[in-house]
């Protein structure tokens, strides 16, 4: 997501913070600059101007070009600035005094409304919660059966239309399924409902008036918009459309690691006014995160996010397996079964590509030309996986018929092997070095 705009804006920084002064002619020719990138990132054109004024008038207020460093200080009030458009800060999700919480996601056919469901309620299961996803959507044919698919891939109970009690709504009855999916939530000691609502390909009014209804009687503690990232300025148009009819409370963008440009997610708050809560980056049960608008504006600008970098460290990890690699590490007994424990959790944290977005100075923007190669770690997994218990804690071990052995084994060749044992060994010794020097020994770089 913003690929195409981080590229652009990453040069416009590079220009300005590379210059010892400023004239207020280069500022603007800069802004120009910032308002064509903006725009060839779908941004709405209201959105890009209103964006650009503010930041011109921030820039004249301060009179950054005077400053020791201008350019600096235009980078920070366009982090500013862009931080604003996205929202300002993180609105959580709000959770109902007495549970359960009740969500109604709502939104259009083909926007992944069912699969963010159940991301949504595999999130508050890591968070300790007891979810309830609901089917109504009853009129999209395997749209129940879709849902409680997904139900049982994150392992969330499912309310569908023949779990009602004997007598209760009908099963054309979604506003009546629904309420007795609370009933059940209730008894049952769920305290998050998530309801997956009906969608169209396109608003008319016999949905609104579905919904509607479905508001009035359930009165969620939120309503979230899905909307699909990739859709551009028609994501932005159905956003205006549903908050005129609905009282909406926020959005989740899905897909937002497939679109390159990223103008729906600049352009639905500003036109809203109502935030972004999550954003889906992938296709696994856990691929949905908070959206965070100071962070993304970080991302943006090639700034990196360690903050959320660390907070997927810690999910695939836990303070007792990080204390148990500690321990191995000073005692040298990191082996390939550790190392390959390692890159599983380095997998576990998302795509390379994304990880790299996190780090200041390393984004995909910035190391144009670089390709990251997500098949290598499958090939050094199956390296490992070909090796016998004793080759793996021991890799002194393993001569060249045995090289040539893992290597038919894994599908590789013999020189992929001998890089692996290679690399193992770099990393082991860096490690090893990085442990001391926590401990307050020599960290040395070096053979």
């Amino acid at each position: 997501m913003f690929e195409g705009l981080q590229a652009r804006l990453g040069e416009i920084v590079r220009k300005l913070t590379g210059r010892g002064t400023l004239t207020a002619e280069e500022v603007d020719a800069a802004l120009r600059d910032v308002r064509v990138a903006l725009l060839e990132a779908d941004v709405n054109v209201k959105v890009a101007r209103d964006l650009i004024e503010r930041i011109r008038a921030a820039a004249v207020g301060q009179e950054v070009w005077k400053r020791l460093s201008p350019g600096q200080q235009v980078v920070k009030i366009v982090h500013e600035e862009l931080t604003r458009l996205l929202g300002g800060s993180a609105r959580e999700v709000r959770m109902a005094s007495r549970p359960p919480t009740v969500i109604l996601l709502v939104g259009l056919h083909g926007v992944g409304k069912t699969t963010t469901a159940g991301k949504l309620a595999a999130w508050f299961r890591r968070r300790g919660r007891h979810p309830l996803l609901v089917a109504t959507d009853l009129k999209r044919p395997a749209a129940v059966r879709q849902l409680q698919v997904v139900g049982g891939q994150v392992g969330v109970p499912v309310f569908a239309p023949g779990d009602a009690v004997p007598g209760g709504p009908d099963a054309a009855d979604p506003v009546g399924l629904a309420q007795a999916a609370l009933k059940w939530a209730v008894r049952e000691g769920c305290d998050v409902v998530v309801i997956d609502s009906a969608g169209r390909l396109h608003i008319d009014d016999a949905l609104m008036a579905e919904l509607a209804t479905m508001h009035g009687a359930l009165r969620p503690h939120e309503t979230l918009l899905v909307l699909d990232a990739m859709a551009g300025q028609d994501a932005v148009r159905s956003a205006e459309q549903f908050a005129a009819r609905l009282p909406l409370d926020g959005f989740i963008l899905t897909k937002a690691d497939g679109d390159a440009r990223g103008g729906a997610a600049l352009s639905v708050v500003a036109v809203t006014g109502k935030p972004i809560l999550f954003i889906g980056v992938g296709e696994r049960p856990d691929a949905l995160e908070p959206f965070h608008p100071d962070r993304m504006a970080s991302r943006i600008l090639g700034m990196g996010d360690v903050l959320t970098l660390i907070e997927r460290a810690e999910a695939a990890t836990t303070a007792e397996r990080a204390a148990e690699l500690a321990r191995k590490l000073r005692r040298n007994q990191f082996t390939l079964a550790e190392f390959l424990e390692q890159l599983r959790q380095v997998r576990q944290m998302g795509p390379l590509d994304q990880l790299l977005d996190m780090i200041p100075g390393f984004s995909r923007a910035r190391l144009s030309g670089i390709t990251v190669d997500e098949g290598q770690l499958k090939r050094i997994e199956a390296m490992i996986q070909s090796m016998t218990p004793q080759e793996r804690a021991h890799p002194a071990i393993i001569d060249g018929s045995r090289r040539r052995r893992i290597a038919r084994g894994s599908g590789t060749a013999v020189q992929d092997v001998n890089r692996l044992l290679k690399q193992f060994e770099q990393v082991r010794r860096l490690m090893r070095q990085v442990e001391e020097h926590g401990r307050g020994g020599p960290f040395r770089l070096g053979r």
